[in-house]
């Protein structure tokens, strides 16, 4: 599928999912080098970054964990600017190497409050691995340390990415049709 309509929104292809699965790969072979001899946690923001995730665990071959997370800050096509409170930690982190993994860091504003509430229980170390980077809208304090694709400011769903609770099942990335 080329382009897709998701309630009253046109979306056009942006990157396949050939281009988007050896992205995944890349990163996964980047991360266990970084990584190599470290026990590794990782934390996956839910909902976006479920499909994310999921290709990143399957090419990663060494033994880590992995556990799910859950903030909001998204209404409809806009960040909301408001961070919700963790939920779903239920591991301790305490002297472990935590590699939050996002759907996309935009704005900054989620990830900052993730890093800050992982903080206070004293990891070895955080970083950050996101599928979409938006270089242009950050405003954040904590730059991603693996980013899969840097995109300009625009609305993107599918690969676990929605509109409105839609799209996040396609296996491509589709942007926003400005025009019909």
């Amino acid at each position: 599928m080329n382009k897709i309509q998701l309630h009253d929104k046109h979306f056009e292809i942006y990157i396949p999912s050939h281009e988007i699965l050896a992205k995944v790969n890349e990163l996964a072979k980047k991360i266990e080098s970084d990584f190599e001899g470290k026990e590794i946690l990782f934390l996956s923001i839910l909902n976006g970054s479920f499909m994310f995730t999921s290709d990143l665990m399957k090419n990663i071959n060494k033994q880590v964990e992995i556990s799910f997370i859950k903030v909001s800050s998204y209404s409809g096509t806009t960040t909301t600017g408001r961070v919700d409170e963790l939920i779903g930690l239920a591991t301790t982190i305490t002297d472990k190497h935590i590699i939050v993994v996002e759907d996309i860091v935009d704005t900054g504003i989620t990830i900052d409050k993730v890093i800050s509430l992982l903080a206070a229980s004293n990891p070895a170390s955080i970083s950050i691995c996101t599928f979409l980077y938006k270089p242009s809208a950050f405003k954040g304090n904590n730059i991603p340390d693996y980013v899969g694709f840097e995109i300009p400011n625009k609305f993107v769903v599918g690969y676990g990415l929605d509109y409105d609770q839609l799209g996040r099942n396609l296996e491509s990335l589709y942007e926003l049709k400005t025009t019909n």
